[in-house]
């Protein structure tokens, strides 16, 4: 296996056009590749994406109407998606991460991450800290200076 880090962007964007509106014939054939790649131990994954309109769940028609999703909403209609990505891959290759302006039109900023907040309160402190934290610092190397080192600048 490769040692370069390879983040996959919007939980592999599950594209529900090219399934002539079949969601469970999308969902299966995500899933099953989804596990797959998870195999390959330099991947991660973005949990991020799906208030994108291709994702089949339409949000963004209630928020033209003025009746925004709730993050409990979210979570019912995204964390299948997300809990099967952290299964297959381990919290310490995922992290929540927004993908706005895009998913503006679906909820929100906000309710979007009280809903990720929510998902990752079923998980353990630990693997919580990695989805919404942990894994984004280590992935893309954003450790804050060492205390000795942000004295001298």
């Amino acid at each position: 296996m490769g040692e370069t880090t390879i983040v996959l962007d919007h939980c592999g964007t599950p594209l529900l056009a090219h399934y002539g509106g079949d969601r469970a014939a999308m969902v299966k054939e995500w899933r099953a590749h989804t596990a797959a790649l998870a195999k390959c131990p330099n991947v991660v994954v973005k949990l991020s994406g799906l208030g994108m309109q291709h994702s089949g769940v339409h949000f963004w028609r209630r928020v033209a109407e003025g009746r925004p999703p709730s993050s409990d909403e979210l979570v019912e209609a995204w964390g299948p998606f997300f809990r099967h990505l952290i299964a297959v891959f381990g919290a310490s290759r995922c992290m929540f991460a927004s993908n706005f302006p895009m998913d503006k039109p679906s909820c929100p900023y906000s309710t979007l991450w009280n809903a990720f907040k929510k998902v990752a309160a079923g998980y353990s402190e630990r693997e919580a800290r990695a989805l919404l934290h942990d894994t984004a610092e280590r992935v893309y190397r954003l450790a804050a200076p060492r205390p000795a080192l942000a004295a001298k600048l």
